[in-house]
C-alpha cells in the first residue's frame, strides 16, 4: 500500500516490523552499486523531499511577483536586461577585468569546500595557468564516473574539465562549453598535453565549444548524448537559467544527472542589485531565489532537486555588502537526476530498502546521495521511491549507460530476503549479473 510522508524526515537505518511477511522484491533497479528491495511493512519512512537548510520562511522580497504562478515568474536576468548586455558583461569581467581568483571582491567565485581526496590529488597535476584563471563555488565532480560521456557548462579556463578527463578515463569523454575567448584559449592550449603526457591517454579525451549555455542546440549537442552534466558557479550568470535547465534535460540520457554547484539567494533580487555590474561578474546578482530554482526545475522535468552540500557566502567588499543589504547567499550543490516517470513530486513509501555495495571509487565505505541520505556499506537502510530510483537502475549511480559503458560487473543486481524480523543478507549470495555489450561513447 502507498502511503505519502506529509512531513520530513531523517533518513533511518532498517527496522523491520515483526509483522513483516516473507517477501522480498527487486526494486527498480538492477547492475547498480545499490542492492534495493520492497518489504511489505517498515516502522520508520525515509523523506526524500530535499531539507533547505538555508529556505527560511521569510517571504520574497519583491511583492509584486511572490504570488505568481510559475508561468509569470521571471525565467533569469532577461526580464530586467537584454540578453546581449548579459553576456557582454560577462566576457569582459571574466575575459579583461580579472586576471586571476585574487581580483574577486566576494568568496561566491572561491567559497568551495574542501573537495575530496580523490580530487584533491587530481588537481595537483591540473596545469597552474588553468587554476589560477579558474573561478567557481563547489566541487560538482561526482566520483564512479570511468567510461561516460561528461559536458561541463560554461568551463572557463578548464580546471573541471581537466578533473573530469581523469575520472572518465581514456573511454570516457569531456565536452566543455563557454563563450569567453580568453578562457577558452586557456584550456585549448593545455588540454592535449594535460590528457596524452600527463594522464598517459593515446589522445585527448576533452574538446571544447564555444557557445552559450541555454542554446547547446546551436552548439551542436545533440539529444540524450551526455551521462552527466557539470557546472560551477555558472548558472547563475545566465540571462535565461530556465532554459538552462530546459537544455540540460533534453541533452541528458534517460538515468543521467546534472550535478553543479551554484550561488543562490534567500530571496529575489530589486532591481539596482541585479543590473550593478560588479556584482552581476561576481556571481552574486544574478543568484537565483532558490525556491524560484526550485519550481523551474519541476517544471522542465528534474522533479526532485537534491541538495548536497550547502555554505555561505561572504560579501568582503564594504560597498557591495551596503547595495546587497540583508540579502543571504549561499554556494549549493544540487544534484538533478533525469528519470522520466520514475520521480514523484512527494516522497512515497514502497517498503524499498537499499544497501549500498560499496563499489563505488573513491567512496567505498559510504556513500553521500544528498545532504539527508549517507549509505553505509552493507548496512540497509529504507528509502522512498524517489531515492529508490536514484540509486536503482534508473539512477545515475547504476544507470545501464553505466554498467554498459563500463563493461564489467562493478554494478550488480542484488536482492534481500526479508524473514520475520530479521533481514538476511548473505553477500555471497547476492548474484552477479553478467556485463551487458559496452555501447560506444561519443569522441573526446
Amino acid at each position: 500500500m502507498q502511503a505519502s510522508l506529509a512531513q520530513q524526515c531523517p533518513a533511518q537505518p532498517l527496522n523491520i516490523s515483526n509483522n513483516s511477511k516473507r517477501k522480498a522484491l527487486k526494486s527498480i533497479g538492477s547492475r547498480s552499486s545499490f542492492a534495493t528491495s520492497k518489504t511489505l511493512t517498515s516502522d520508520r519512512l525515509c523523506a526524500s523531499r530535499p531539507r533547505s537548510v538555508i529556505l527560511s520562511n521569510r517571504r520574497p522580497l519583491s511583492a509584486d511577483v511572490a504570488c505568481a504562478s510559475t508561468s509569470e515568474m521571471p525565467s533569469g536576468l532577461s526580464s530586467i536586461l537584454p540578453e546581449n548586455t548579459v553576456y557582454e558583461n560577462v566576457t569582459n569581467y571574466y575575459g579583461k577585468v580579472l586576471s586571476t581568483s585574487k581580483d574577486l571582491k566576494t568568496s561566491a567565485c572561491t567559497a568551495a569546500g574542501r573537495p575530496p581526496e580523490y580530487v584533491r590529488q587530481l588537481l595537483k597535476a591540473v596545469p597552474k595557468e588553468v587554476k589560477d584563471k579558474f573561478y567557481g563555488c563547489g566541487v560538482p565532480l561526482p566520483s564512479g564516473i570511468e567510461g561516460l560521456r561528461v559536458l561541463d557548462l560554461g568551463s572557463g579556463s578548464g580546471r573541471d574539465c581537466f578533473v573530469a578527463a581523469a575520472l572518465v578515463g581514456e573511454n570516457g569523454s569531456v565536452v566543455g562549453v563557454d563563450m569567453t575567448d580568453e578562457q577558452l584559449e586557456v584550456a585549448r592550449k593545455h588540454g592535449p598535453a594535460y590528457c596524452t603526457e600527463t594522464l598517459g591517454y593515446k589522445e585527448n579525451n576533452m574538446k571544447y565549444i564555444k557557445g552559450h549555455i541555454e542554446y547547446l542546440d546551436k552548439a551542436g549537442i545533440e539529444d540524450e548524448s551526455v551521462d552527466v552534466i557539470i557546472s560551477n558557479c555558472v548558472v547563475n550568470l545566465s540571462p535565461d537559467k530556465k532554459r538552462v535547465l530546459s537544455e540540460a534535460y533534453r541533452v541528458l540520457e534517460a538515468g543521467g544527472e546534472f550535478y553543479f554547484s551554484d550561488v543562490y539567494c534567500d530571496r529575489r533580487l530589486p532591481q539596482e542589485v541585479v543590473e550593478d555590474e560588479v556584482l552581476f561578474g561576481e556571481c552574486i546578482s544574478g543568484a537565483l531565489y532558490v525556491q524560484d530554482f526550485i519550481r523551474y526545475c519541476r517544471d522542465v522535468g528534474f522533479t526532485d532537486p537534491r541538495v548536497l552540500s550547502t555554505s555561505k557566502i561572504e560579501i568582503n567588499d564594504p560597498e557591495l555588502k551596503r547595495k546587497t543589504g540583508e540579502a543571504q547567499f549561499y554556494s549549493i550543490t544540487y544534484r538533478l537526476f533525469k528519470l522520466p516517470d520514475h520521480l514523484e513530486t512527494l516522497c512515497e513509501d514502497y517498503g524499498q530498502v537499499a544497501v549500498y555495495k560499496g563499489t563505488i571509487p573513491g567512496s567505498e565505505s559510504a556513500y553521500q546521495l544528498d545532504d539527508h541520505h549517507r549509505f553505509v556499506k552493507g548496512k540497509p537502510m529504507l528509502v522512498c521511491g524517489n531515492t529508490g530510483a536514484m540509486v536503482g537502475e534508473e539512477g545515475l549511480v547504476g544507470s545501464p549507460s553505466t554498467s554498459q559503458s563500463l563493461g564489467i560487473d562493478q554494478f550488480i543486481t542484488a536482492f534481500l530476503t526479508v524473514v520475520g524480523s530479521q533481514s538476511l543478507i548473505n553477500p555471497q549470495a547476492i548474484p552477479q549479473v553478467e556485463a551487458r555489450v559496452a555501447r560506444p561513447t561519443s569522441g573526446g
